[in-house]
């Protein structure tokens, strides 16, 4: 086999390969285990030299499919509990390999009205499905930490302005650092946003009253009024140990009084607007300057899919547009041009599973799957309550449950190490996948229950898996 072309008329096949083994796969991934360590020497089907002549279409994905089933990690399963991490909704994998097949240059409308257009209305439902205002600017990426660089992009914008800097233009040379504020809750993804932004990861500071990095709201009023309010805040809606929040609302009242900018990061726990008994946590979004989530995590839609949402539309557009390529066309009205709102140039439609599955679904079914999941997370920390041999670390709050190994007789200074082991043969036994993180200078499980698959039968299993393989850890 040798040029494309010869395959022309044939195009369809390699699909229908992965259509007709999508079916058995989906409907079995209930009943396999999250991840096969057996399975592992397939992975050396994929190596070898690059072919001269290929295989052909049909026979390179029917390859990739056979090996990819049997041995990825099934993360698109009901146990797979290790990061905060969703599944794709069926509904939102049909419009990702939608996206795929149209295969659409979705930076600029010229290249594809059915993108931008696309991206508009999803963009619009979004902020009615989290309460932010409509006038609220947007733009999606690829992730929660590229949609931290695009609200961090127009903060940036915003404070260097403040010293008559135009600094998509001039750059940060001669500015001082930005002063960046926050609780012990931030995210490393925050950060990461602030080195790719050139203000650095390390200048941003903490401000926390305990050892569960709970916002010290004094200590921090102090900082904003040193520095005029010419600074950031950053508040965390969701912390991926326990689910805990910041109080939006006072961080807010502290940014308004200062003159401060408020970004929200809301990857996960910008969810919990959608239900009532949730709703309290998000309260002061909407009083925001930029909010950040990602769709690959509760919405349930397919790696990778960020969005940011700016309180003032134009900072956007000043962070990332006026490039000066005469080729590139403006944009005219409605006809937006999203590669001209976020760091991407080239992009790919990811506003179309996005779409597929509010079209789907809607505002009640997230709704329903929210508190269902809601609910998978209370019965989890409830379960680990009941247990003799496990110990709840932190309320259960939102869609995770903080908790460690602690069987009787085991002292203080070994259950790190015993934990550590522990997570280390939970993912090698594969049933369930939820690893270790620290929490409060513990090492702990923190496994989130937001697959739309996920019940209360699949974190039963959890309990049992970590407990059945608890004594064969032991020293």
């Amino acid at each position: 086999m040798s040029d494309p072309l010869d395959e022309r008329d044939r195009a369809g096949g390699p699909l229908a390969v992965v259509a007709r083994e999508a079916g058995p796969y989906l409907d079995g991934l209930a009943a396999r285990p999250v991840h096969d360590r057996s399975m592992d020497a397939l992975l050396d089907e994929l190596d070898g030299p690059l072919p001269a002549a290929g295989d052909g279409a049909v026979a390179a994905v029917e390859r990739l499919v056979r090996v990819g089933t049997a041995a990825a990690t099934h993360s698109s399963g009901p146990r797979f509990f290790h990061f905060v991490v969703g599944g794709s909704t069926p509904a939102a994998m049909a419009g990702d390999w939608t996206a795929s097949l149209l295969d659409q240059a979705a930076g600029l409308w010229l290249t594809s009205p059915l993108a931008a257009r696309a991206e508009t209305v999803v963009l619009r439902w979004l902020k009615e499905l989290f309460g932010l205002p409509a006038s609220f600017g947007g733009v999606l990426t690829p992730s929660a930490t590229l949609a931290h660089v695009a609200g961090l992009a127009s903060a940036r914008s915003w404070w260097a302005e403040r010293y008559g800097v135009d600094v998509a233009s001039r750059g940060l040379s001669g500015l001082p650092a930005m002063p960046v504020f926050s609780s012990g809750l931030v995210h490393v993804s925050t950060r990461k946003a602030l080195q790719i932004l050139g203000c650095g990861r390390d200048t941003l500071r903490t401000f926390a009253r305990d050892d569960a990095g709970r916002v010290d709201l004094a200590a921090m009023d102090e900082a904003l009024a040193r520095t005029g309010g010419r600074a950031v805040v950053v508040a965390n809606l969701g912390e991926v140990n326990t689910g805990d929040s910041d109080p939006i609302a006072d961080l807010a009242d502290l940014a308004e009084r200062h003159g401060a900018w408020l970004h929200v990061d809301g990857a996960f726990g910008l969810f919990a607007a959608l239900s009532p008994r949730t709703a309290h946590l998000a309260r002061g979004v909407e009083r925001a300057d930029s909010v950040t989530a990602d769709g690959h995590k509760w919405l349930n839609v397919p790696y990778e899919s960020g969005f940011s949402f700016v309180r003032d539309p134009g900072g956007l557009s000043r962070a990332f547009g006026a490039w000066g390529a005469a080729y590139l066309p403006d944009a005219d009205g409605e006809r937006v041009n999203y590669n001209m709102l976020g760091p991407e140039s080239s992009r790919r439609a990811r506003a179309l599973p996005i779409w597929a599955t509010l079209r789907a679904y809607g505002r009640d079914g997230y709704r329903q799957m929210v508190e269902r999941h809601l609910d998978v997370a209370a019965h989890l920390g409830a379960l680990v309550e009941a247990a003799p041999d496990l110990e709840l670390l932190a309320p259960v709050q939102l869609c995770i449950a903080c908790f460690r190994y602690r069987p009787e007789g085991v002292p203080e200074d070994r259950l790190d190490a015993l934990n550590a082991r522990l997570g280390e043969a939970l993912l090698a036994d594969g049933r369930v996948y939820a690893g270790t993180s620290t929490y409060r200078g513990m090492t702990v499980f923190r496994p989130a229950p937001l697959n739309w698959r996920t019940t209360k039968a699949d974190v039963e299993q959890l309990v049992h898996v970590l407990r059945e393989l608890g004594p064969t850890v032991l020293e």
